[in-house]
């Protein structure tokens, strides 16, 4: 998978579609992200700064930012979700990752002021809780499952960490 590396908004421009901004890979931002529309990548999100999103944040990896992470949709992970040690979270809708979520304050789900919202959109469904406090939302804790490690060589792996590489492999041919 391709890492595409930023360090301005203007460099965003490669990725810009109707919609917002698309990435085919991972991206490493040096600077804060702030625009209109929706954020979705492939691979991860990883910021020096902040990200703000007009609509969703989406990345099929994980979301980690120095700063704090909103959107005026939802914020979505495949794995974690990670806020700045002294930064929070928020989001319109809900939020959603499989792994840990950590942030430092504060955290907001489903503070969207456009219309009425269901709980659904105001959940914040995540393996493990770490972050500080839940200003609003309704917490789902689904837990993590314990990661499968397998031998290679005399060192212990994690499976997942073996699929994974496999998967990118398989992709490049």
């Amino acid at each position: 998978m391709k890492i595409y590396k930023v360090s301005s908004i203007k460099e965003m421009e490669q990725f810009k579609d109707e919609y917002g901004y698309k990435v085919d890979g991972s991206l490493e931002v040096n600077c804060s992200l702030d625009f209109t529309g929706r954020l979705l990548v492939e691979g991860y999100i990883e910021a020096d700064e902040s990200i703000e999103a007009g609509g969703y944040i989406e990345a099929g990896r994980h979301i980690k930012a120095g700063g704090y992470i909103k959107a005026g949709g939802y914020i979505e992970a495949g794995w974690y979700i990670e806020a700045g040690r002294f930064c929070g979270i928020s989001a319109g809708l809900q939020i959603t990752c499989q792994e840990k979520l950590t942030y430092g304050l504060k955290c907001f789900a489903g503070i969207c002021t456009r219309r009425k919202i269901s709980d659904e959109e105001k959940t914040i469904t995540c393996g493990k809780h770490e972050g500080g406090v839940i200003e609003y939302g309704i917490l789902k804790e689904t837990g993590i499952e314990k990661e499968e490690m397998i031998s290679i060589d005399g060192n212990k792996v994690s499976k997942s960490t073996v699929k994974e590489a496999l998967k990118q492999f398989m992709g490049k041919l």
